[in-house]
C-alpha cells in the first residue's frame, strides 16, 4: 500500500482485533512488511517512527502499527489505567503516515492464558538503570516485542532512540534468538523547547514541564564537556541537574550504547548520556549520544548523581 498521494485523502488502515483478523492482513502484504510497535497515544515521535517506516517498506511493502498497553510493563502503582488512549486520533495519524493496518489487540487476545508464566529474561542489561528502578519492566518489554515479531512476521521493526536501553535490548533479543528481523532505529524527535517528545508530557503542568526541561540541557551540557572526556561529561550533567533541587533524579550516567555498562574513565569512543528525572509526577527518561575524548584517568569510578 504506497503512501496517499499529495492532495488525496489519506486512506483509513485496516484495523485487526483478533490474531485471526491480523494473520489475514498479512496474508495480503508483500515484502517488506515494517512492524512499529507502540502503545498508542501517538505524538510527533511516533510519527517519525511511520515515516521511517513507511520509507523502510517502499513503494511494494507494506507498514504494521501495534497499539497495545502491555500490562505487564506496569507495576503496582504505575500509571496503566490512566495512561492516555486515543485511538481515533493514532488512526488518523496512522492513515496520513500510509500505514497500512493497525493491530490493536485487547489483553485477553495478547495473553489468553492471563499473566503468563513464561516470559523474556532480559539479562543483566536489563537489571541496570531502568531496570533497576522499575523492575520487571523490561521482560515485559521484551515479551510483548517478541509475540508481536511473531504475530505480525516483520522484515524490520523500527523503534526510536529515546528509549535506548529498551533498543538494546531489543537488539540483543533478536541477535541471541536468532530472529530474523532487522532493527531500525530512529533518533529522538524533541519538541520546540527541547523536551523529548513522549506520550507522559501530557501529564505535566506548565511548572513541571519547565522543570523537566532541565534534563535536556543537563544533557546538552555533557555533550559541549566531551573533550575532557567521560568525568568531565559526567560533572557537567550533574551540575545542572543538582543545580535544580525540585527535580527528582534517579540516575544520570554516561554508559556504552550497547551493553550500558557505564564507561570507564579514560576511556573514549561513541558513548551515551542518558538519566531519568520525575517533575512533580511523572517519571521521565532521554539521553543524547556523545563522542568522548580520552579525558584524565581517575582512580575508582565516578559516581551518579543520587537519588533525591
Amino acid at each position: 500500500m504506497s503512501q496517499p498521494a499529495v492532495g488525496r485523502p489519506a486512506v483509513r488502515p485496516l484495523v485487526a482485533r483478533t490474531r485471526a483478523e491480523l494473520r489475514d492482513v498479512r496474508a495480503d502484504l508483500a515484502a517488506p512488511v515494517v512492524l512499529v510497535p507502540t502503545m498508542g497515544a501517538l505524538h510527533a515521535g511516533h510519527r517519525a517512527l511511520l515515516q521511517a517506516a513507511r520509507a523502510a517498506a517502499g513503494p511494494g511493502g507494506g507498514v504494521i502499527v501495534s497499539v497495545f498497553v502491555n500490562p505487564l510493563q506496569f507495576r503496582p502503582g504505575e500509571d496503566l489505567d490512566r495512561y492516555p488512549r486515543t485511538f481515533d486520533d493514532d488512526l488518523a495519524m496512522c492513515a496520513d503516515e500510509g500505514v497500512y493496518a493497525v493491530f490493536a489487540p485487547g489483553a485477553a487476545e495478547m495473553y489468553p492464558g492471563g499473566q503468563p508464566e513464561v516470559t523474556v529474561d532480559p539479562g543483566p542489561v536489563g537489571l541496570l538503570f531502568e531496570g533497576q528502578f522499575r523492575p520487571g519492566f523490561f521482560g515485559g518489554v521484551l515479551t510483548v516485542v517478541l509475540k508481536l515479531f511473531h504475530l505480525t512476521r516483520p522484515d524490520v521493526a523500527v523503534f526510536g532512540e529515546k528509549d535506548a536501553q529498551q533498543l538494546a535490548l531489543v537488539r540483543r533479543m533478536v541477535s541471541d534468538t536468532n530472529l530474523d528481523v532487522a532493527i531500525e532505529p530512529v533518533p529522538t524527535v524533541r519538541d520546540a523547547d527541547g523536551l523529548a517528545t513522549s506520550s507522559r508530557n501530557r501529564y505535566l503542568s506548565a511548572a513541571e514541564r519547565a522543570l523537566a526541561l532541565t534534563m535536556p540541557r543537563a544533557l546538552h551540557a555533557g555533550q559541549r564537556a566531551a573533550a575532557g572526556g567521560a568525568q568531565a561529561v559526567l560533572a557537567a550533567a550533574q551540575q545542572v541537574l543538582l543545580g535544580e533541587p525540585a527535580l527528582a533524579v534517579d540516575y544520570v550516567a554516561v554508559v556504552d550504547p550497547q551493553t550500558f555498562a557505564r564507561v570507564r574513565p579514560g576511556q573514549a569512543g561513541p558513548a551515551l548520556i542518558a538519566a531519568a528525572v520525575t517533575a512533580g509526577t511523572t517519571r521521565l527518561i532521554d539521553n543524547v549520544p556523545v563522542l568522548l575524548a580520552a579525558g584524565p584517568r581517575a582512580k575508582g569510578e565516578t559516581r551518579d548523581a543520587p537519588n533525591r
